[in-house]
């Protein structure tokens, strides 16, 4: 009797483990492009087209290797509208002796997988990702018996397993294992930021695109450039790319925010990493490579890897050992609404307009748009933590649920009360007009606090800071921001706070 063996769209990866041991001549491949899978939330355009195009340049590649794949495309009309109904009918179909997959990566699919032995009669076989460094297990082994649990020294652990920038007598290249004190330039328009990795849509991708444009004209953002590597062998000249022309910069200008740039110098590689056509442990090789050859600095290589060797691996660890519950996590009692102009781009605030349109064309904007700009402004204005973390799962490429809620939830709402991260991420506008140059060209200035044409981030910080003061205020990381609050003369702090308010109560018009 054959296996069914289901591949998802974010495991395009050839020597995945659900197909560890399988009969080529026996075992049928599922794949499916599903309504209830592109539609569960507002996906990105792009993001669509880039996995469906990338699921079918996968289907064929299998079987120009001699599998037997059974692929479903997408239409509106299929018969079968969810993953469970087209792995069942194929089960009946080929009489599976069993179900075989990787474990996924989000819970509600997860939750349903897990249930399908007994609704389809079959056994289903859920087999480890071996693609991550550290294994589920693993990490909560490492978490155990921590009253905190902190990312830096967890990837310290990572960099003694793997080996990756240590010395043969386990000590970190460089003296040192973080060098994020170093990477906090701001760009002035030099060094020239490369030009961004292109691949022009091949036949297979000009259809998806059709079909997106189509069937998901509603959807958030735009096909229009679509220009990803949709198989691993143009992933691969992704990152040929970055490490030749931008990761030696990298380091330097990670934290930027360029009014007139939308890559600079990142790599833009997870979308690639995060859906199985980059191998994560092969692209930190890689950057390390690039320093032992000096081809690039430690502070740009060391930064690079932990990212993916660290905070990836972190979050992941963090999302498992915590879910579903986690993801009903609002210690700070956030109840406003998410502003529409999260989806238009539609407000005077330069940066804020900067990063959303830069998300709504390209399905990208790098770590610090996400946290110290979009995401700082739902902290400071108080977002529910459920409708911020639909819209950065909605709108990013590389967005996957078990990546983005705790770095949404936990990093830039800091909605778990401290869990993952010792401090809330909040800031004035002063921190964004340091990284960036969106302030010279803003509506509002960012040296005013309560005037009309002040910049909102600034009133909005002091009226986060003094409603949380019970939560923060014991913090030792916060204790200087109270005690500058506490500083300011009554008649300020009331003008602050009245021009907070003013804020809140009209977030649209902003």
């Amino acid at each position: 009797m054959a296996n069914l063996i289901l591949i998802l769209g974010d495991q395009l990866t050839r020597d995945i483990s659900a197909l560890e041991n399988a009969d080529r001549d026996r075992d049928v491949v599922v794949m499916a492009e599903v309504h209830d899978e592109a539609t569960y939330t507002n996906h990105h355009q792009k993001k669509i087209v880039l996995l469906f195009s990338a699921m079918r340049h996968f289907a064929r590649q299998l079987e120009s290797d001699g599998w037997q794949v059974h692929y479903q495309s997408y239409h509106p009309d299929n018969q079968h509208q969810s993953l469970e109904a087209v792995v069942g009918e194929q089960v009946k179909r080929i009489n599976a002796e069993k179900v075989i997959t990787t474990e996924c990566g989000e819970w509600r699919l997860h939750d349903q997988i897990s249930g399908w032995h007994k609704r389809l009669g079959v056994p289903v076989e859920i087999r480890p990702d071996t693609r991550f460094i550290a294994s589920k297990q693993e990490f909560a082994d490492w978490a155990e018996g921590r009253k905190q649990l902190r990312m830096e020294f967890f990837y310290r652990e990572m960099r003694r397993k793997t080996g990756l920038l240590m010395t043969s007598e386990g000590e970190p290249e460089g003296g040192q294992w973080n060098f994020d004190a170093d990477n906090r330039k701001k760009w002035t328009g030099k060094p020239q930021a490369p030009a961004q990795f292109r691949i022009e849509p091949d036949a297979i991708t000009r259809d998806v695109i059709a079909l997106v444009d189509e069937h998901f004209s509603d959807h958030f953002g735009t096909t229009d450039d679509f220009h990803f590597a949709v198989t691993a062998e143009d992933a691969q000249g992704a990152l040929e790319h970055f490490i030749d022309y931008a990761l030696p910069c990298f380091g330097d200008y990670q934290d930027a925010i360029s009014d007139t740039e939308d890559w600079l110098f990142h790599s833009i590689l997870s979308p690639y990493i995060n859906s199985g056509l980059l191998d994560p442990l092969t692209v930190c090789e890689a950057a390390a490579r690039a320093w032992y050859s000096g081809r690039a600095p430690i502070n740009a290589v060391e930064g690079f890897i932990r990212q993916i060797l660290g905070w990836r691996e972190f979050v992941r660890g963090i999302y498992w050992m915590n879910m579903p519950g986690y993801a009903q996590e609002n210690r700070l009692g956030n109840t406003r609404a998410l502003p529409w102009f999260y989806w238009t781009g539609d407000t005077k605030m330069r940066c804020m307009h900067k990063a959303i349109d830069a998300t709504r064309r390209n399905a990208y904007a790098h770590h610090i748009q996400r946290l110290m700009v979009t995401g700082n402004f739902a902290l400071l204005a108080g977002i529910k933590p459920e409708e911020i973390c639909d819209w950065y799962l909605a709108v990013y490429a590389d967005a996957y649920d078990w990546v983005e809620l705790p770095n949404v939830l936990g990093m830039v709402m800091h909605a778990d009360g401290g869990y993952l991260g010792s401090k809330p991420y909040a800031a004035s506008g002063k921190y964004i007009q340091r990284m960036s140059d969106h302030c010279a060209n803003c509506h509002y200035k960012v040296n005013k606090s309560t005037e009309s044409d002040a910049c909102p981030f600034n009133a909005l910080y002091w009226h986060f800071i003094d409603r949380h003061r019970d939560d923060f205020a014991k913090n030792p990381r916060m204790g200087m921001m109270y005690r500058n609050w506490d500083k300011q003369k009554p008649e300020r702090r009331e003008a602050l706070l009245r021009r907070a308010g003013d804020l809140l109560a009209n977030l649209e018009q902003l």
